[in-house]
């Protein structure tokens, strides 16, 4: 490899190929700036007029430029020059003085309005022809002297009251009448306010005076009538409420009347039950009197003969021996005893075998006795008897007398090996 040689490449042809690269970037920095300076955007607040070259519409007319209201296009060198037209929106300030309205009432007006450059085909290019090269403030002279011109035409067809009263009918008036001119014009009319309507005679401060005092009769009169009507309204609320408290005063004494009925004739069934109990009572109470005086005299009796009659029996019989074994002497005692002894003995055995039962029986008196004694000296410190009326009670107590006899005299004859039962059972059976 040689000095005229860089990685296999002759140093002729490097420069061949650097030349050519700049050559190339040279020619598209020019194109670029070319293009740039040919070609034009159209942003969306604004229209393009290539002028230069004739342009035939869609109706067959033929013009000189051509409009673009959107999207991009080349202008032709030397033949074609290029204008842009705002179409944002300006503020107009209509102020009218002296304009004599329907009636003949001078009116003075002021209003503001939104105009823009017309976007509709059909009257976008009388706005190019009339405004094209202007500023935005000479385009809103022109709008605010047609609109002047409008609205005293409208004045002079309307009354002060209209006018007045129907303010954005007034403004819709305006905005048709101001339509055909300003689509002469190629202008829009986008918004238009009405913000002051006046009178140097003061007729529609007057008038509005005139119609405050017939408002505030009216409502005078309404207030009247509504307080009429709410005092007619509480009476008739009033007499209501009379009319109810009466007949629930009238409800509540019939309601109350009914209830003493009720408890006197409750009371009455009460009285009649209670007398009916008590009489039901004294009649019990009185033959549980009857049998009580029956059974304590029966008690009597039975004390009479416990304490006097068998004592006294008992008395005479031990007397009567101990007289007979006084009187006679000690031998003739064991004589007697001796000629008993053997009389019981023969007695016996004459008896044969119930001689034991018949001499028990001769003692069963003795044994009897004994019994009660033995029963008569217990003692009970209080005893409380229930009584259900029928008098049962207490007869059932009395009788636990012989009962508790009985059962003293079974539990002695146990004792000794005797059976009472039996043994009278037997002897009633021999009678």
């Amino acid at each position: 490899m040689t000095g005229a040689e860089i990685g296999g490449v002759s140093l002729g042809t490097a420069i061949v190929l650097l030349g050519a690269a700049v050559g190339a970037v040279v020619a598209l920095t020019f194109f670029v700036a070319v293009v740039k300076g040919f070609l034009y955007i159209c942003r969306p607040n604004e229209i393009l007029i290539f002028s230069g070259r004739k342009h035939t519409l869609p109706n067959g007319q033929s013009t000189g430029y051509k409009v673009v209201r959107r999207g991009w296009a080349v202008r032709i060198p030397i033949l074609e020059t290029v204008n842009r037209m705002d179409m944002r929106l300006f503020m107009v300030e209509v102020t009218v003085g002296n304009a004599y309205s329907k009636s003949g009432i001078p009116l003075d007006v002021k209003a503001i309005a939104n105009v823009k450059i017309s976007n509709n085909p059909a009257h976008v290019r009388n706005a190019v022809e009339r405004f094209l090269g202007t500023n935005p403030q000479q385009i809103a002279v022109v709008a605010r002297q047609t609109l002047e011109g409008v609205l005293r035409e409208v004045l002079a067809q309307l009354t002060p009251e209209e006018v007045n009263e129907d303010r954005l009918k007034f403004a819709e008036t305006l905005k048709q009448h101001a339509q055909d001119d300003f689509d002469k014009l190629g202008l829009e009319l986008d918004v238009l306010k009405v913000q002051h309507v006046s009178d140097e005679q003061q007729y529609l401060q007057n008038l509005g005076r005139a119609r405050i005092a017939l408002m505030i009769r009216d409502a005078q009169n309404a207030e009247n009538e509504a307080n009429q009507k709410i005092a007619e309204e509480q009476a008739a609320a009033r007499q209501r409420a009379e009319s109810a408290q009466k007949k629930a005063e009238a409800t509540v004494l019939t309601k109350r009347n009914q209830l003493r009925g009720e408890l006197a004739k409750m009371e009455a069934q009460a009285k009649s039950i209670e007398n009916e109990a008590a009489i039901a009572a004294e009649t019990a109470r009185s033959t549980a009197e009857q049998e009580l005086q029956r059974l304590r005299g029966e008690l009597e009796k039975l004390r009479l003969e416990c304490d006097v009659v068998l004592p006294a029996a008992a008395a005479r019989q031990a007397a009567e021996a101990r007289a007979r074994g006084e009187a006679a002497p000690l031998v003739e005692n064991g004589r007697a005893a001796a000629e008993a002894l053997k009389l019981v003995s023969a007695e016996w055995k004459a008896a044969g075998k119930n001689g034991r039962e018949v001499y028990l029986l001769q003692q069963l008196r003795s044994f009897v006795e004994a019994a009660v004694a033995r029963v008569a000296q217990t003692e009970i410190g209080e005893l409380n008897i229930v009584d259900g009326g029928d008098g049962q009670a207490y007869a059932a107590f009395v009788a636990n007398f012989p009962a508790a006899v009985a059962r003293v005299m079974s539990e002695t004859a146990h004792a000794v090996g005797l059976d009472i039962r039996a043994l009278v059972g037997s002897r009633e059976v021999g009678r």
